[in-house]
């Protein structure tokens, strides 16, 4: 029961965080929500914040969030000293108006959920920390609020990652896969085991799966097979899509290197993914889970408002995968 109820608070933290209002959750709360669940288990925290983001080369995150007056952040936690390495990743926009590309408002009027992927690998980390798995655990969630002003990132802007690939900004409004790939260039360094990101990525994703079924994908297949697998026996469900290969050269860029999309109108889920796959190069195994964070229609268990997707599947497949002999 004790497990039960402690799954059932991470997944309740999720949720919460995802449901409340953009002008109660910028960056500086969302780091103040980790910064709890830090002290709760006796984790190390350390947060990178505004203009240091340039000395500490995360330019992609900074420029993302730039034009707000809530400034940006990297939020670093790490927790525990032996076991596999374990790092998630969460995207942490919290509010996308779409910056110059700017959404209609239909589009627009969910868009607190965008730090969705941020809540759910903070409910993950909650999850592994609270059940003691024997584990290198780090969370790195990137946040920031995608604004506009007259300081904002544009296309056709080329900025030079992390990891040192020059990215051509094709879209204003695809800049969660930017901050994801500055925190997956530092998350790489360190050569984890496993390497996970969770993320509210791209509307094409829900053309293809619908709001209840997450796209999965792995660079393993026994991981990948493992998580299908659990996922559907806890009804916490997704479905592998490939990283389609062939795909990849499409994100060549005309004047950067790498092209943040692919600008016509197909395949926007597996595209968003290869990008970030280009980020990811010495990590044993990646997993990334373009996720809703959403439940549009109560079903029991899952009420209406913000879910926590993927995120006990991931646990559960992670518990037994290091704990059973």
């Amino acid at each position: 029961m004790q497990e039960l109820a402690r799954i059932a608070a991470a997944v309740w933290l999720g949720r919460d965080l995802i449901n409340t209002p953009a002008n109660d959750l910028g960056p500086a709360e969302l780091e103040a929500a980790a910064r709890d669940v830090a002290e709760t288990f006796g984790a190390r925290f350390a947060v990178t914040t505004g203009d240091d983001l340039i000395a500490a080369n995360f330019p992609l995150l900074h420029a993302v969030g730039r034009a707000s007056p809530r400034a940006p952040r990297m939020i670093d936690l790490s927790w525990g000293s032996q076991g596999p390495k374990v790092t998630i990743i969460g995207k942490g926009i919290c509010f996308d108006t779409g910056g110059l590309n700017i959404k209609p408002g239909g589009a627009m009027a969910l868009m607190k959920k965008d730090m969705g992927g941020a809540a759910t690998a903070l409910a993950l980390a909650a999850m592994i920390m609270g059940g003691g798995l024997p584990v290198q655990l780090r969370l790195l969630i990137p946040a920031a609020e995608n604004s506009i002003s007259g300081g904002a990132f544009r296309p056709s802007d080329i900025i030079r990652s992390r990891a040192g690939i020059n990215v051509e900004v094709g879209d204003t409004d695809a800049e969660g896969r930017l901050v994801l790939a500055d925190a997956l260039a530092l998350a790489d360094e360190e050569q984890p085991d496993y390497l996970m990101t969770f993320a509210t990525l791209t509307g094409a994703a829900r053309v293809a799966l619908g709001p209840d079924l997450p796209p999965l994908y792995s660079t393993d297949d026994d991981l990948a097979g493992d998580l299908v697998s659990t996922g559907m026996a806890i009804g916490d469900p997704m479905w592998r899509m490939p990283f389609w290969q062939p795909y990849d050269a499409l994100l060549e860029a005309k004047f950067g290197e790498l092209n943040s999309i692919f600008p016509e109108p197909f395949a926007g889920s597996i595209m968003a993914a290869l990008f970030l796959k280009r980020f990811v190069k010495n990590a044993r195994r990646y997993a990334h889970f373009d996720i809703y964070g959403w439940t549009p229609r109560p079903q029991p268990g899952k009420p209406f408002g913000g879910e926590a997707q993927c995120a006990r599947a991931v646990y559960s497949c992670l518990k037994k995968r290091l704990t059973t002999p």
